[in-house]
């Protein structure tokens, strides 16, 4: 029962006070009872309110609110100080369609108990009915912040906060069982679920709240948020732009609209959005960051290092854009931008922090030693560059675990589950679709250079790192996890021809938001897919995989001193970068045994030299004509959102070949760890030059 409907108790000890307790207990149960009490109570005090009230109550309850709503009115107008009696008005008129009836009720309400959510909601549901979104928005918005004031609602998000989510969780589910349907309760309830790890039910309730108060803008941004991280981005958009349309004047909205408009790939739309912010509030140096991120995707590189120059010039110590800047491959950073980074790193450095208090410059620090680590090697100043390289490496590694052991027992399994016998006995089955080109690898193995040289070809359209597949193979190792099966290898065994085709299927629909044009092939980069190769075999019989390989030592060494924005957690340690090499070239050896000649191995230093021969390969492979475009890729202007995005914007080049030799005396654990270079580069162990002594 809502609170307005207790708002006007009878005074205790008032006259006829227990009477109208009884007649009050009976409302919900024997209605008709309460209603034959009350109007004896009113024949014997005639005008008597409080009776009048129940009166009207039960007539409600009895479906009889065409005869309760002229009485309602009446009392309104003698009681105009009594919430309860609005409340009771607005409910009779909302049953029998008289919205304008409920709205004057609700708003007179809304001015007597600004701090009561249930009024606000109501009316925000009557104003939309009469066509008046804008304000039935404000309303939603009113009732979002007089739920800040629900004692039950504080005492819930407080237990949440807590992490005594059990506490809150079975305080929000009695509210809702007491009172019905509740967005702020229901926004709670989502997030909880969400911390819990429990993503379904925690979009479930956030689509409630969202879909019971629209104009419930908090809710809707977590919403955005929880379907981002579903990748269903195409509610997310539509989420996004509906939100982008709220009353209040919330940067905020037109900054979550952007970043689903990123993962899209609609740049062009993200970047004006970033410009209209700046132009009305320059002083934010995030959002400088994300614009010089997105110009930097569009190959706008002069307008990029403007945007990051601009962000640390408004906060100097903004790690990630100081990393942005020197990220750039083909910008350099000078010496009064090292003596700032340095400040920076000494004034958060010496910051004195709270003891068990999360750390508010953690991500500076590293970044910045990232980016002083690629500015000190651009001026060759190799020793200070590695120490630099090395403590970001270390800050990084302990924020994000990765269990190496583990990691290698996993892609063990892998290999034995899709070995020969298991290949060719799984007989037909899968999305028999052509369109995907899966280009797998580890980073900074050049798989951007093939990428871009692919996408310059007609008949093939490049997107982006897109995680459907990883979606896919988490949802199956899910089902093992959960104890569905005994291991991987009883799971994928139970995977029927249709559940095959359906799953295809999935990955071919999932992807098309990402497709913008009419060409019959399209790019899946994502690096980590070399985990799935036998999947993608089940699933997408037809789809063609491209192993892009470097030399280990500077494949390993380059992935090690780059910073990626996420995943790839085995990368900030020398040795576990080793091993997961050796991981990734031992399963591709034994997939090349099961299936020869299913993937095509494209080695990066092979491109650089003979790059016209191997675009011809690799077409040969893809069954594509040789088109000249394909090596003037450097002219494709194309989004490109790795950290090779400049380089591959210029014709190929040999610096990069063998830079981690400037490192060579300080990498002696890298080459211990990832051991006889042949079994791990077929053909090209000669190219290893030999490790200085450190």
């Amino acid at each position: 029962m809502s609170p307005l409907l207790r708002a006007a108790p009878p005074q205790s000890g008032g006259p006829g006070s227990n009477e109208l307790a009884q007649i009050a207990a009976l409302l919900d149960t024997q209605p008709r009872s309460a209603l034959k009490q009350a109007e004896a109570l009113l024949r014997r005090r005639p005008g008597f309110a409080p009776a009048e009230l129940l009166a009207c109550q039960a007539l409600r309850r009895l479906g009889k609110s065409a005869s309760a709503l002229p009485r309602l009115e009446a009392l309104a107008r003698r009681e105009t100080r009594v919430p309860a009696v609005a409340w009771e008005l607005a409910q009779a008129a909302r049953e029998l369609g008289e919205s304008a009836k409920a709205i004057a009720a609700l708003e007179r309400l809304t001015r007597q108990q600004p701090t009561v959510s249930t009024g606000w909601f109501a009316l925000a549901g009557e104003l939309r009915k009469l066509g008046r979104p804008d304000d039935a928005w404000r309303a939603d918005l009113s009732g979002v912040h007089a739920s800040s004031h629900d004692p039950e609602l504080v005492k819930a998000a407080l237990a949440m906060n807590q992490e005594r989510l059990a506490d809150a969780r079975a305080l929000l589910e009695t509210r809702l069982e007491q009172r019905g349907e509740d967005a702020p309760a229901m926004r709670l309830l989502g997030e909880i679920h969400w911390r819990s790890g429990a993503m379904s039910e925690a979009l479930e309730y956030a689509a409630r709240a969202v879909e019971i108060a629209p104009g419930f803008d908090l809710a809707r941004d977590f919403l955005i948020r929880l379907l981002l991280q579903n990748n269903r981005l195409d509610e997310a958009l539509e989420q996004a732009e509906v939100l982008i349309r709220s009353p209040l004047d919330n940067p905020g909205h037109a900054l979550i609209l952007a970043s689903v408009l990123v993962k899209l790939g609609e740049h062009a739309r993200a970047e004006a959005l970033y410009r209209d912010i700046l132009a009305r509030r320059p002083d934010q140096p995030q959002v400088w960051q994300n614009l010089g991120h997105v110009l930097k995707t569009t190959g706008q590189q002069t307008e990029a290092i403007a945007a990051y120059r601009e962000a640390v010039a408004r906060q100097p110590t903004m790690g990630e854009a100081w990393w942005s800047l020197a990220n750039l491959k083909t910008a350099r950073l000078v010496d009064a931008d090292i003596a700032a980074m340095r400040a920076a790193l000494a004034s958060i450095a010496d910051t004195p922090g709270v003891p068990d208090a999360p750390d508010a410059h953690a991500e500076d620090r590293f970044h910045l030693h990232f980016a002083l680590g690629k500015a000190l090697e651009d001026a060759r100043e190799y020793a200070a560059s590695f120490d630099h390289y090395r403590e970001g490496n270390r800050l990084r590694r302990a924020l994000v675990p990765h269990d190496p052991d583990s990691f290698s027992a996993e892609v063990e399994a892998t290999a034995r589950t899709f070995d020969a016998a298991f290949l060719s006995g799984m007989g037909a089955g899968g999305c028999l679709a052509h369109d995907p080109i899966f280009i797998v690898g580890l980073p900074r193995s050049g798989s951007t250079l093939v990428e871009q040289i692919l996408a310059s070809h007609s008949l093939i359209e490049g997107t982006m790192e897109l995680p459907e597949m990883m979606i896919i193979a988490s949802r199956l190792q899910a089902r093992v996890d959960e104890g569905e099966f005994t291991d991987f290898a009883a799971m994928a065994a139970s995977l029927t021809p249709r559940d095959r085709l359906r799953l295809g299927e999935e990955y071919i629909e999932k992807t098309r938001v990402h497709r913008k044009s009419d060409a019959p092939l399209f790019l899946d980069k994502m690096p980590n897919n070399w985990q799935h190769v036998g999947l993608i075999r089940m699933i997408l019989p037809h789809a063609r995989i491209i192993d892009a390989r470097r030399h280990p030592m500077a494949c390993c060494f380059s992935g090690w001193k780059q910073h990626f924005a996420r995943g790839q957690t085995f990368s900030y340690d020398l040795t576990d970068i080793a091993r997961y090499y050796r991981d990734y070239a031992a399963l591709m050896a034994a997939f090349d045994a099961a299936a020869p000649g299913a993937v095509h191995r494209v080695v990066y230093e092979d491109m650089v030299e003979h790059t016209e021969r191997e675009i011809r390969a690799l077409l040969a492979y893809l069954g594509l004509p040789f088109e000249p475009a394909c090596l003037e890729f450097h002219a494709n202007r194309r989004a490109v959102r790795t950290a090779s995005s400049e380089q591959v914007r210029q014709p190929i080049f040999r610096d990069g070949i063998e830079a981690w030799t400037n490192y060579a005396q300080w990498l002696g654990p890298l080459r211990d760890a990832l051991g006889p270079i042949e079994a791990l580069y077929p053909g090209h162990a000669a190219r290893t030059p030999a490790l200085r002594p450190a």
